[in-house]
């Protein structure tokens, strides 16, 4: 489960996206000249050390952006590459936060959820009478149906953008979508799995990212 803590961000997540999301190599041309907030899932860190959020963004021109983050409480070795920016949190202090395709709390997560028929993690807000579970908007699911014995190695990601296609080969070959599409959109290999979702104005699951073989 992901916990939302009632404090200040500085910068704010939207803030932070709208500063650094008009420079990347994925846009593909679309107009982030602004940039709203549609909806946003999160995935679990076993170790509940790192937080694991996907944003999807309005453009100005109709399109919806997909930009998976990760934040940290302290920087990750040898990534300052993927640094987004830092943050502070009211409630947690000093945060990093990462562009998650290179991290592999996130890609771990990603790939357990999709290989396993998993879904998004479940979001409760801390109060003063205890944690209080919150109504999700966001939803996704994987298309697998494996197990989750055995681990993953996931640490040495290689992430390259073609268009709105970001491919990341990690021991798997994952594929996220910067803008998601309708359709199954597997390559037709019974060994690719697929996540799916949905949020505020879609109603119909679009595809988000695939997961295929050993690369």
């Amino acid at each position: 489960m992901a916990v939302h803590h009632q404090a200040t961000i500085t910068p704010s997540k939207l803030e932070l996206l709208q500063a650094w999301v008009p420079d990347q190599p994925w846009l593909g041309g679309a107009d982030t000249s602004t940039l709203t907030r549609l909806g946003s899932y999160r995935f679990d860190d076993p170790d509940g050390e790192v937080g694991v959020e996907t944003h999807l963004l309005g453009t100005a021109d109709g399109q919806v952006l997909q930009v998976p983050l990760t934040y940290r409480g302290a920087p990750r070795p040898s990534a300052e590459d993927s640094l987004v920016t830092t943050m502070t949190h009211t409630t947690l202090g000093d945060r990093w936060v990462y562009d998650a395709c290179h991290d592999p709390v996130y890609l771990t997560a990603l790939v357990t959820a999709v290989r396993t028929g998993g879904r998004e993690a479940d979001l409760f807000a801390a109060t003063d009478a205890g944690l209080v579970q919150e109504v999700l908007t966001t939803h996704v699911r994987g298309s697998g149906s494996a197990s989750a014995g055995g681990s993953l190695d996931l640490s040495a990601p290689v992430v390259r953008h073609e268009g709105t296609t970001t491919r990341i080969a990690a021991g798997v070959e994952v594929t996220l979508l910067r803008v998601p599409a309708a359709g199954a959109g597997s390559s037709g290999s019974s060994a690719t799995s697929t996540l799916t979702g949905t949020w505020p104005g879609q109603e119909v699951p679009l595809l988000l990212a695939t997961v295929g073989g050993p690369v």
